[in-house]
């Protein structure tokens, strides 16, 4: 199971300003909720970044983990030995048990803390909003460091070539490899 750190959640005194802010620093607007009862949560993702902030009332300051399968990694963090909550999932401002009915992205829940009392979420998303993916600039800073990266997987590809004396029908798959596990990167 992939944990991917993917919200960490920020006190603010002024919900407003603080958006202006973010905002006057060219970060991504990725969502403003009014979910009723005073709750509020805004979230921005600074330029190239796979963590966004978040901040608002009444929202718990626990950073996020995104996880593909709340279920699963319940699972496997019980397993480890981790006292996981039961699944829950947001019906406007309330938090209700269980997971979302309708299995709705961005909607499950778990939370868990570790053993100095930090407190975790884990998030369930299976469908990205639009504007919510991660880019790869992420992961390599910039459009440069991302060229030399596939400049290194072909190199390493072509090597790969020269050795086994065939082409490889499977490249793409050998080059996501490479690259998940370049050490330069």
């Amino acid at each position: 199971m992939d944990y991917r750190l993917e919200v960490a959640n920020i006190p603010v005194s002024d919900v407003d300003q603080a958006k202006q802010f973010y905002q006057g620093l060219g970060w991504r607007l990725d969502a403003d909720f009014d979910l009723g009862g005073g709750t509020r949560i805004v979230q921005m993702t600074p330029p190239g970044s796979a963590c966004s902030v978040s901040f608002g009332t009444k929202i718990p300051m626990a950073p996020e983990l995104v996880v593909d399968d709340i279920e699963a990694a319940r699972a496997e963090l019980t397993n480890s030995g981790v006292e996981v909550s039961e699944p829950f999932h947001r019906e406007g401002a309330q938090m209700r048990p269980g997971v979302d009915p309708k299995h709705q992205s961005y909607a499950s829940y778990a939370s868990f803390k570790d053993p100095a009392g930090n407190a975790w979420t884990l998030q369930e998303v299976t469908e990205r909003l639009p504007g919510r993916s991660t880019s790869p600039l992420a992961v390599y800073g910039s459009e440069e460091h991302l060229a030399q990266a596939l400049q290194r997987a072909s190199d390493a590809y072509t090597a790969h070539e020269a050795k086994t004396g065939q082409k490889d029908a499977n490249w793409s798959q050998w080059y996501a490899h490479f690259m998940t596990e370049d050490p330069n990167a």
